[in-house]
């Protein structure tokens, strides 16, 4: 049987809030930050950053201020899903 202790300073959450949010992790301040820095660098591999020089840079460019023109025109469609654009 767990035993009453005394406690100073306690934090309180409800049963129900528990149960509504699907429980709750507590964890040290450095495992958290640790965790942390994990999915900040899983973030950052899942979609690789190219970066463009001299003519491929001006043609993505130039296809950017065509999307822009066309946007602003509106003559672009606002679509849900790729398989909308048959």
């Amino acid at each position: 049987m767990a035993k009453n202790f005394y406690v100073k300073d306690a934090v309180v959450v409800s049963k129900e809030e528990i149960q509504k949010k699907g429980g709750v992790v507590v964890l040290s301040l450095e495992e958290y930050r640790k965790l942390l820095e994990q999915a900040r660098l899983a973030a950052r591999q899942a979609a690789p950053t190219y970066y463009l020089t001299g003519k491929e840079a001006e043609e993505v460019d130039e296809l950017f201020r065509e999307g822009m023109e066309e946007y602003k025109a509106g003559k672009t469609t606002k679509i849900k899903s790729l398989s909308d654009l048959d």
